[in-house]
Parts: structure tokens; sequence; C-alpha cells
């Protein structure tokens, strides 16, 4: 195996089989971590939607915008380059300037005063974020065999639950005893402070091929990635799948704070207090479970088993995400959602294992940016937007009650989303009986 260019001191750098079980598990630890921070940096806008929106006199196609198109255009678009860096250049360096940035960027958000100038901070947030999943994912690749990998990037994934939640819990109370404003500069400012824990303490392993797998001295441009991923039937589906699903959950996650205070009359120290750690204990469970069953089914059955895992979990949430839009207690409506996340948010860990194990070795971090360019591009970009100008819409005919509508709507996409995951377990079974027969056949 070829080595990767030596790396500044601040930063080691050793092949898997060199790496400590202590150093993986804190290299592991800061990665989520980052992802943490990014969410919850992210995320702490959804809870902020009504009070900004009072302040500053907006509509909710721009708090669409806000949370959904105007981020994921820049945070999609430029994972792609970053991505191509990250296959070549020292990924925990790329990461910790990231942090830094986006980081700094959050804390902008709170000297905003009009739509334009919240735009222009959160368009840096996204740039920032960009810089962040793709080198983490390769990492994670590097540092965990094939068969340990979905449990590994389960516990990755928390940091999307874990920080979503976080930024509810100290959006909320932030919000409730100062303002909005003061809630942005206090949620940013800690995350350069990661950066640079990041940068002193994370581990860049260096690339690891599956068994079997022959490395080329030459490194496959962002294009080649392209046509790789859309090359293979599996990642195709599990793309698709992972997609819709991203864009249905984006689309929820972002506006679920606005519907419980506009509909049901909860206040932002309830949602951060109450409703966000409960949701974060469902996703916490959801994420390690999944990741905990997709590799014990994987090693049973084979790689095929783990989306059909999630297409079956998927399926047993799907009527209480559709009851959470339908009922009018407020708490009965939380405690059905509280069901709904414990079962839908089984997707990421498992998902994104199998496109790194589909992945070929240095097209690893190209496979995670391409797939988040399209995640992104689509789930974040249109879901949150959608709702947004979905609830303007619906204004006339419903009254208060349009986002409740609105994302009614978005709900309604899941089965979709089920089949494309069962499709990538058909894709994956045909794969490994084509593999067996070829083996068969030169043995």
């Amino acid at each position: 195996m070829s080595s990767q260019a030596a790396a500044p001191a601040a930063t080691t750098v050793a092949p898997h089989n060199e790496v400590s079980p202590r150093a993986r598990q804190v290299t592991l630890f800061l990665l989520t971590a980052t992802y943490f921070f990014s969410y919850m940096d992210r995320q702490i806008l959804a809870i902020l939607l009504e009070d900004i929106k009072a302040d500053l006199l907006l509509t909710d196609t721009q708090l669409g915008l806000l949370s959904g198109f105007a981020f994921a255009i820049f945070y999609a678009t430029l994972g792609i380059p970053v991505a191509a860096l990250a296959d070549r250049m020292n990924r925990v360096n790329i990461i910790s300037i990231a942090l830094a940035l986006w980081s700094a960027m959050t804390a902008a958000c709170g000297l905003a005063n009009n739509f334009i100038q919240l735009l222009a901070a959160r368009i840096g947030v996204g740039i920032g974020e960009a810089g962040s999943s793709p080198p983490s994912h390769s990492i994670i690749a590097d540092l965990y065999p094939a068969e340990k990998r979905a449990l590994a990037l389960s516990i990755y994934s928390l940091g999307v639950t874990l920080g979503a939640a976080a930024g509810q819990i100290f959006g909320g109370n932030l919000t409730y005893f100062f303002d909005w404003r003061t809630a942005f500069i206090a949620i940013g400012l800690p995350g350069v402070a990661l950066a640079i824990i990041v940068k002193i303490f994370a581990t860049e392993p260096m690339r690891r091929a599956e068994p079997g797998a022959v490395e080329s001295d030459e490194t496959p441009s962002v294009w080649e990635g392209f046509r790789t991923i859309f090359a293979n039937r599996a990642a195709v589906w599990l793309v698709a799948g992972v997609t819709l699903t991203s864009m249905i959950g984006y689309a929820l996650t972002g506006w679920t704070p606005a519907y419980l205070i506009r509909s049901f009359g909860l206040n932002t120290l309830q949602v951060g207090n109450i409703v966000a750690p409960l949701l974060a204990i469902a996703g916490v469970a959801s994420g390690l479970g999944s990741g905990w069953l997709a590799n014990r089914l994987s090693e049973r059955y084979g790689m095929q088993a783990q989306p059909l895992m999630v297409a079956a979990l998927k399926t047993i949430a799907l009527p209480f995400l559709i009851l959470f839009y339908v009922v009018e207690s407020a708490w009965l409506a939380v405690g059905i959602y509280f069901i709904a996340v414990l079962f839908q948010s089984c997707y990421l860990g498992p998902t994104f294992a199998m496109i790194q194990t589909l992945a070929p070795l240095k097209m690893r971090a190209v496979w995670a940016a391409v797939t988040l360019l399209i995640i992104n591009l689509i789930g974040l970009g249109i879901g949150p937007t959608m709702v947004g100008v979905l609830s303007d819409i619906f204004a006339e005919s419903y009254g208060d009650q349009s986002l409740r509508q609105a994302l009614l709507v978005i709900a309604s996409f899941t089965p979709v989303a089920i089949f494309c995951y069962w499709r990538a377990s058909v894709a994956l079974r045909r794969m490994a009986a084509e593999k067996a027969a070829a083996e068969a056949g030169s043995a």
C-alpha cells in the first residue's frame, strides 16, 4: 500500500494496523463532536425561527430559504472540491479549518439586522460545514474494517441527533432568557476552541484498502467519482433512498419546533427542555441500535440485509409520523413523534457504511461528497424551503395551521424512500450472486 505524504507534526499519522485502540476511539469521538457542533450550529435556527420572524418581519418562504436552499447550495457544492482535497491531503487539517470557519460564521448570525445579512452569515456557515463530513467519512473508513464500519459511522452519525437536540436545548433557553442573537453567539464561539483540539489530538490514518483490493498510484478525478458511483446499481438506489429520507428529515427537523410553537402554543423553553431531550433519546437509541443491528445482519446475511432493515424500520415509523401532524393534543403529538423518531432515525450510519464499503479505495471521500452533494441539494435544499413555500401557499386556506399541512405533505414522501431502500437490497443481493458465480467459474 502506498503511504500518504507526511503530515505536520501536530497531527499523528499512522497506518490502520498501527493505530492504537485508544487513538481510534479518541479520533472517532472528536469527529463525532465535530459533527455534533456542525448540526448544533446548523439546527439552532429551527427553534429561533419564530423569534427571528417576529423581529425581522420575515415570511415563511424567507425562513425556508435560510433553513434550506441558501445554506445547502454552498454546503453541497463545495463538498466536492473539499472531498477531492481530502483524497490527496491531510484530512484532519481540513476538518479543523472548516470547523473554525463555520463556528465563527454561526456567531456572526447573531449580528444580523436584516434578511440579507442573516442570509450572508448562513451562507458562511454552509461554506465552512462543507469541509466536515467527506473527510470524516474517509478517516472512519480507514480506521475501521468493513465489518465494524456501520457501528462506527452510526456513532459518528449521533452528531446529527445530539447536535440538533443541543441546538434546540441551548437555543430554546438562551432565546427565552435572553434573545435569539445571544443564542447564535453563545453556540458559535466554542466551536473555534474545538477546532484547535481536533487539530492537536485527532489521528490521520493512512489510506486502507479492503482485503484483496489493488491500490492504484493515480488519484481519480471528481468526475470519475460521479461516473463510478452512478455505474453501481446498489449505490444509486442507496443515494436515492438516503436523499429522499434526508429531504423529509431536514424538513421536519428544521420546522418541528416552529410547528409545536405555532400550532400547539408551546414556548421555546418547553421545546428546548422537554421535547428536544426526548427526541435526542429516541435518536440516539435508533442510531446506535440500527448500527449494531446492521453489523449483525451483515455478518449473518450479507450487506444486502442492511437496506432491507432500514426499509422495515421506516415502514414501522410511517403511521406514527403521519399521526404527529393529525392529532390536536400537544403532548400526545410529542409522544407519537418520539416513537416515529425511534424507528425512522435508523438510516444514516448503515447507509454511509454501505457507500464507503462499495466505494473504490481512493474514491471514498469523493463518493461521500457526491452522496452529500445530492442529499444536500435535494434534501436540505428543497425540504425546508418547500415547507416554507407551501406554508405561505396554504395560509389562505388553513390560517395558522398552514405549517401543519405543509409538513404533512413532506412526510407523505416516506413510502418512496422505503421503496428505494428495498431496491438497494435487491441490487446488493444480485451483486453478491454475480460475484459468487464469477468466483465459482474461476475456481
